[in-house]
């Protein structure tokens, strides 16, 4: 039996307890945690939503209290019906238009003009739901147009591999790589593929999707350099992968990150800075930054 714990708060409480989130170490690993407005019209008014797959204990409440360091909101416990809660929060989800993408669960039939994803309810984050995958698309979309050319790309925590998916039809002869460091994203991702006849390889036009943290692959290694990585994330991961994408990406490359709050952008840019990024574009989709780098060429970091 699954249980949910919510905790609502202002829009700030909130965001700095995701924050304090990212920083406990000693985080339960099968504690998942989510800040989200509770509605469009309240943008002010937040919830923080955490799930276990099991009761939760006197301990995993005290580890929830001590991610707000001023008042502790009320801590809701609820029950849930012996279901994926991820599968039961997408259910019923609306299609989303981004660019020349229209994503939706099998629930929705395909649109014509327009590239279709379908892709189900699953335990993978990254249906096009949230803004950062939402946001991300667009930035793609946005790269295209301004005439980016891509080769060889990585997307670096995929989830569902939308993006990967998203990136291979706008660059139809790219080579792509996709990793996630969750197991459960392999079967989401092996299904996707299916669903939507991506070539799996490693030729152009081909993805092959990876189980690994960060880049600690020999095969994502092994491909590099790339001209294009992707990485919609979290702050506090994006900061310490920025040695090791100044690693991976070409000189002229570019990175698209997401997963960070506004908040979080300074010290990500700045992390970044000092890797030899500069800022290409940016884009905000409600409290999150979507940010597309250029790494310095060879030439101008001399």
């Amino acid at each position: 039996m699954s249980w949910k714990i919510t905790a609502y708060a202002s829009a700030d409480t909130i965001r700095a307890a995701l924050i304090a989130h990212e920083d406990a170490l000693d985080w339960p690993d099968d504690m998942v945690l989510a800040g989200s407005e509770i509605a469009e019209d309240k943008p002010d008014e937040w919830q923080l939503e955490v799930w276990l797959e099991r009761s939760p204990s006197g301990a995993d409440r005290a580890a929830i209290a001590a991610l707000f360091t001023e008042c502790v909101p009320e801590l809701i416990a609820q029950e849930l019906a012996d279901e994926d809660w991820i599968t039961l929060s997408q259910q019923g989800t609306e299609p989303i238009l981004e660019g020349p993408f229209y994503i939706h669960t099998p629930d929705f039939p395909d649109q014509i003009g327009l590239k279709n994803f379908t892709i189900p309810a699953s335990q993978a984050f990254g249906t096009g739901q949230h803004a950062t995958t939402a946001g991300c698309l667009a930035m793609l979309a946005h790269m295209r147009a301004r005439g980016l050319r891509v080769q060889n790309m990585a997307d670096i925590g995929t989830g569902t591999g939308l993006l990967a998916f998203a990136a291979l039809h706008l660059w139809p002869r790219t080579r792509a790589i996709a990793s996630d460091i969750d197991p459960v994203c392999a079967p989401v991702i092996a299904e996707n593929i299916a669903a939507n006849a991506i070539a799996t390889g490693q030729g152009p036009g081909q993805l092959t999707v990876v189980i690994a943290p960060g880049m600690a692959h020999p095969l994502l290694r092994a491909a590099a350099p790339y001209d294009l990585v992707i990485a919609n994330i979290l702050a506090g991961p994006l900061i310490e992968l920025a040695p090791d994408f100044a690693g991976s990406v070409m000189g002229g490359g570019n990175l698209l990150l997401a997963g960070l709050l506004q908040t979080q952008e300074a010290a990500v840019r700045a992390a970044y800075r000092r890797a030899g990024f500069r800022l290409a574009a940016r884009t905000v989709r409600g409290d999150w930054s979507i940010l597309w780098l250029r790494r310095r060429s060879a030439r101008l970091s001399r």
